[in-house]
């Protein structure tokens, strides 16, 4: 029978993209002897990044000491140990070379994964640890920097009551064993989704005419009724106490509004070029029925295709959309677990709360956005999302 290896992984980082490092060691299942270590400074990297890291660096060091063994790895990481036993999708484009590395170090069915409280994965933890305080004084992690050989060492040494507090203290710690999700309603825990509350700008003059009024028109500012919806809104949004951070498109309508609800949240104002407006080419400043009239045969090919593009060299929605999606994980990255106030523009919102919903392109032609509304997603560890809310507009009643 081959022998069964134990390989214990964990990996972190000081900002969630920040400072990283992972750790990983090889157990002998019998006596818990560690046979292998390793550690590793990232540099910027993400928690799940280093997680995935130091999973493929355990898996190689065990197939260093038997290629042939049964592997068996214990981790504290939900994510990792659900996505690599199959059971969740992995969505994250981080995410998806790292699985396929841990998965070819080994043939699947040498491999086998259980989830274990923090608090039973402290060696991995304490490596990983190690790896970041090495990173911080600009060296990399060696072997003989491993403070676990001589805590282990010592514990025979500390008293029993010594150890019994650090049980305790551990205990209290620990999150509870979740058990495997099953079919239904019941979402796995991820931990705090970082949550996008997407202001539309309030009222410009063009508004109420309903024209076209994109990134390449004459970037008009807040009308009198606008203005009073974006106080509206900063005085609601301050009642709920909920956001962290506030993003703006860079036209003037948007940073306008932004800065409304910053000014009374205390908070700055980061623009985003990715947020502004779909550029409208030729029919910036006209109405729809102005358009038909003059471009009938480009109207009808712009809103039967999300790869035409307004007359005149203006964007298409795919064009939006890639840039709105290269923004919004910018803003993932940046504000991890955090809620973000997004004050922008119809098309960018539509495109955000399309994507969230997997739905097709032409659904950004059946979403009413009135001016100064709220809509919310709230995006999670695992690459999926969730609507929470969309075209609110009671702050403004």
């Amino acid at each position: 029978m081959p022998r069964t290896l134990i390989v214990e992984a964990d990996g972190g980082s000081r900002g969630n993209p920040g400072p990283a490092g992972y750790g990983a060691v090889v157990l002998d299942p019998e006596t818990g002897e560690a046979l292998a270590e390793a550690a590793e400074f990232l540099g910027t990297a993400t928690n799940n990044v280093a997680e995935y890291k130091g999973l493929v660096a355990g898996l190689r060091a065990a197939r260093a000491l038997d290629p042939e063994a049964r592997i068996h790895v214990r981790m504290d990481s939900k994510l990792v140990v659900e996505q690599m036993s199959g059971r969740w999708q992995i969505k994250h484009p981080d995410m998806k070379p790292l699985a396929a590395a841990a998965r070819a170090v080994f043939p699947p069915e040498q491999v086998t994964y259980e989830w274990i409280p923090r608090a039973q994965n402290k060696h991995a933890d304490r490596l990983a640890n190690e790896a970041m305080d090495a990173g911080k004084n600009g060296k990399q992690w060696e072997p003989r920097d491993s403070r676990a050989a001589l805590d282990a060492a010592a514990a025979p040494a500390r008293s029993a009551a010594a150890r019994a507090a650090d049980e305790a203290a551990e205990a209290a710690e620990a999150p509870e064993v979740a058990e495997a999700p099953a079919p239904g309603w019941g979402a796995p825990d991820l931990g705090v989704p970082a949550t996008l509350v997407l202001l539309r700008h309030g009222e410009t003059a063009l508004t109420p005419q309903k024209r076209f009024s994109g990134s390449g028109g004459t970037d008009p500012e807040l009308s009198l009724a606008g203005r009073r919806q974006a106080e509206a809104a900063a005085v609601s949004l301050a009642a709920r106490g909920t956001i962290q951070a506030v993003v703006s498109s860079p036209l003037r309508r948007c940073r306008e509004t932004a800065e409304a609800v910053a000014a009374r949240l205390g908070l700055e104002v980061r623009l985003e070029e990715g947020l502004r407006e779909t550029d409208f080419g030729a029919w910036e400043g006209l109405t729809f029925a102005e358009v038909r009239e003059r471009f009938p045969d480009d109207l009808d090919a712009w809103l039967g295709s999300a790869a035409v593009a307004p007359t005149g060299g203006g964007e298409s929605f795919e064009a939006v959309a890639r840039r709105v999606a290269v923004a919004r994980d910018k803003l993932l990255a940046r504000y991890t677990g955090r809620t973000v106030l997004v004050v922008t523009h119809v098309t960018p919102i539509k495109t955000l709360v399309r994507l969230a919903l997997g739905a097709p392109p032409e659904s950004l032609f059946r979403m009413e956005l009135s001016a100064a509304s709220l809509s919310a997603v709230a995006y999670y560890a695992d690459g999926n999302a969730s609507l929470r809310l969309l075209n609110d507009t009671s702050h403004l009643r």
